[in-house]
């Protein structure tokens, strides 16, 4: 029995979560939130803004044209780059059928998948045992509206996660179309890298189902797999990008080493810390205690974190025409790599004590300031 990972945020049952409550399927089902819906998706290019030009909104596009062109992990699973079966046209070179690596190690071949994964474009990677209490208990289309029990094999017994990292200076912008693109890039990169992951453990005789943000929940399977903490802003905090990263991940039978739980000290930080909250535009992230209580039903009883409104999130998204990465854009975890700030890193998880003086110093530098866009294209 595990005494860390997911563990450790959980004081109650847990059920697994229906995606049809996820708030961004909500807006195609729910009564009270169709205009809202309207309003997410309605053409706007605001005179003269800057940071939401046709300049911006053409390379936003650009960045989600993998994903929504190819993958669609936001609408619905098992499509496209994340299929559950290879199409026949994906080999280069036929293999016979029925091959099968047998008796391979698992802790090597967990190396093996990860200088893949790594050579793929993944940014970070993780394995651990698959809790299915993180399996959606439904799926739902984002399009067709098609509602039905998610069915994932029983043989599947682990998780491969991978983290794609978000541009630095263009998350510095937020919440501007520019952010918005490196979300998109980042979508359309993790569709690339799971999908041909996929393919990969397939051809060694397994089974392997790709997935963005469907078929379960990312961020619990992530801190299962030893990547991260929760964060107040309900985001993954990694050590090496904070909050920077989209996450997808490859359910697998082939047999594999799971990675320990990772402490960074994230929960005595973002007690402390609060910028999160203070520069939310929605204020849909608490300022107070974790709690297990959910504020509506896109959140998750039972686990003991900072539930994120996002009803108040997704209605600025709506306002902004765009996404908004402010959360992570003021993170004092969100930094770029160099020797003070992992030194940082490495006091926060061992000097707790210190934190407070670390947001003052944060604060006072400034990190957690927009980049003006106008200012990005000049750099």
């Amino acid at each position: 029995m595990r005494t860390q990972g997911t563990n450790k945020y959980l004081v109650g049952p847990v059920e697994q979560f229906d995606q049809r409550f996820d708030m961004y399927k909500r807006v195609r089902w729910d009564p009270a939130l169709k205009e809202l819906g309207k309003k997410l998706w309605s053409p706007s290019l605001p005179k003269g803004k800057e940071g939401y030009t046709l300049l911006e909104r053409a390379w936003e596009n650009a960045g989600w044209y993998v994903e929504m062109g190819f993958a669609k992990g936001i609408q619905i699973h098992d499509y496209g780059l994340y299929s559950w079966d290879s199409p026949e046209t994906a080999h280069y070179h036929a293999l016979p059928s029925g091959a099968r690596m047998e008796g391979a190690d698992p802790a090597g071949m967990s190396e093996v998948v990860k200088k893949v994964a790594s050579s793929l474009g993944a940014c970070l990677i993780g394995i651990c045992e698959l809790d299915r209490r993180w399996l959606y208990s439904h799926s739902f289309h984002f399009v067709t509206r098609e509602y039905r029990e998610m069915e994932v094999p029983s043989q599947i017994k682990y998780a491969v996660v991978v983290a794609i990292e978000m541009d630095y200076d263009m998350v510095r912008t937020s919440p501007s179309a520019i952010a918005g693109a490196s979300v998109g890039v980042a979508y359309s990169q993790m569709a690339f890298v799971a999908g041909s992951l996929a393919q990969f453990i397939r051809d060694l005789g397994y089974t392997a189902l790709p997935s963005g943000n469907d078929t379960g929940l990312n961020i619990p399977m992530a801190i299962d797999a030893g990547m991260g903490e929760l964060g107040r802003n309900g985001i993954l905090i990694t050590r090496e990008f904070g909050p920077r990263v989209r996450l997808a991940k490859v359910l697998t039978d082939l047999p594999l080493e799971p990675d320990p739980p990772l402490e960074l000290g994230v929960l005595d930080m973002c007690e402390k810390c609060k910028k999160c909250a203070r520069y939310c535009p929605s204020q849909a992230i608490s300022h107070g205690d974790r709690t297990t209580d959910p504020i509506n039903i896109s959140n998750n009883g039972g686990v003991l974190k900072w539930p994120i409104d996002a009803e108040k999130c997704l209605n600025y998204w709506a306002v902004n025409g765009t996404t908004c990465t402010n959360c992570i854009r003021v993170c004092p975890f969100n930094k770029p790599y160099g020797m003070l700030h992992t030194l940082v890193r490495w006091s926060v998880r061992n000097m707790p004590w210190a934190n407070d003086l670390f947001v003052k110093g944060d604060d006072l530098l400034g990190y957690h300031k927009q980049l003006r866009p106008n200012d990005y294209w000049e750099e």
